[in-house]
């Protein structure tokens, strides 16, 4: 037992050392958060990409409170009214017909995209192997762990499940050669966050689409990160002009609750019957009610349109710091989702911004990561790039 009640000493006590937290925070608005002292700081990790209309936006909190009040869960076993309407509108945005699967996180609506392919594979030839992207990132599960293509995720959970073959993200040609007779489908990000915020090529995603249509293969598209209006379009790959046959969502969805799904096109759509899947909190009233609202707010807000309009100031400005400090090496993303790519190790960096009163996160090792609410103000954003400024007037690269 413990005396405490310092929220600090009982994570560091009770809670599994899985993450290094290094501020403790009690309450947010918008683009802002504020830590246990008061301070407040300009939030441009937005949980992971996770708060999409910012920090308890009034629409989103009357909407879950209202949910809250009525229905909670019932499971899957019964009808509700959130699940087939927030279904109806991910497919309206998907662009081709299809069906909805609801869970709870990026992980698991990646397995569900992995379980979808081998389903269908075994009833198209007995294949089974799904290439994805060497630097990808796909999840913490033993599946999605072995479909990231990083060894660092990998180590010591070992053996790792079969049928899944890697290629070279943006290399047409790597991807074409690690096909076999067992390959099903392909598993791409439009955008590689973890991996270091790196876009594909229109050409390598053009390509792919056509090499699926080719060897009749599924293209998958992981936009857990990079949907959900991230990049200035509903999903990544709608700003390469390609259709997906299947991809999966969470962290934005829900715009703060967990919520994961995967959406499956018509090539897919009638593969899964009663008994092969399942997520017991899949579809709950609460956290469908959320994205509902995720989805209302982008919509009636525009911001599809101040992602375009406030991204490409942002990636304006940082290239134009770029030119004045050789040890930044990039700059690189689409819509609110960029990088900073430095010529030496990012840690130190993030923490400068921080001490200053911005929150980014280092990635890939030199890599400054931004991924700010979609309804951020030109305000916000003039503040935050005098912050990185300052701070990288003050920087001494390593």
């Amino acid at each position: 037992m413990t005396n405490t009640t310092d929220p600090v000493q009982l994570h560091k006590q009770f809670i599994v050392n899985t993450y290094a937290p290094n501020l403790l925070l009690t309450r947010g608005k918008g683009c802002r958060v504020w830590d246990a002292d008061g301070r407040s700081y300009l939030d441009f990790l937005a949980g992971i990409a996770v708060a999409q209309v910012g920090h308890c936006h009034p629409k989103l909190v009357a909407a879950i409170q209202k949910q809250v009040a009525t229905l909670m869960h019932v499971s899957n076993l019964y009808y509700t009214e959130n699940g087939p309407k927030l279904a109806a509108k991910l497919v309206e945005k998907f662009g081709v017909p299809g069906r909805v699967f609801f869970c709870n996180s990026g992980a698991e609506a990646n397995e569900g995209l992995i379980k979808l392919a081998r389903l269908w594979g075994n009833t198209n030839g007995g294949r089974y192997e799904i290439i994805t992207m060497r630097n990808s990132f796909h999840g913490r599960t033993l599946a999605a762990i072995t479909a990231t293509g990083q060894t660092k995720y990998q180590k010591g959970f070992e053996p790792l499940p079969q049928g899944f073959v890697y290629a070279d993200y943006n290399n047409l040609e790597s991807v074409r050669a690690a096909i076999t007779d067992k390959t099903a489908a392909i598993l791409v990000e439009a955008i590689q966050g973890e991996g270091g915020v790196v876009p594909a090529t229109p050409e390598f995603l053009r390509g792919l689409r056509e090499l699926c249509n080719e060897k009749n293969l599924l293209l998958l598209f992981d936009e857990v990160q990079c949907g959900m209006g991230r990049t200035g379009s509903w999903f990544g790959f709608q700003s390469y002009g390609v259709q997906a046959d299947a991809c999966s969502l969470a962290k934005g969805l829900g715009g703060g609750l967990p919520i994961g799904a995967f959406i499956a096109g018509p090539k897919v759509s009638e593969v899964l019957h009663p008994g092969q899947h399942a997520s017991t909190f899949g579809g709950n009233p609460v956290t469908c009610a959320a994205a509902l609202a995720v989805i209302d707010i982008i919509e009636k807000e525009r911001l599809l349109d101040n992602v375009a309009r406030v991204g490409e100031t942002l990636q304006n400005e940082l290239r134009a710091l770029q030119a004045e400090h050789p040890w930044i090496v990039e700059v690189r993303g689409r819509g609110l989702m960029l990088g900073v790519v430095l010529n030496h190790p990012a840690k130190r960096f993030e923490k400068e911004l921080l001490a200053k009163g911005l929150i980014a996160i280092a990635t890939a090792d030199n890599v400054i990561r931004m991924l700010p609410p979609l309804n951020i103000t030109p305000a916000d954003a003039r503040e935050a790039l005098r912050i990185f400024a300052d701070v990288a007037a003050a920087h001494i690269s390593e």
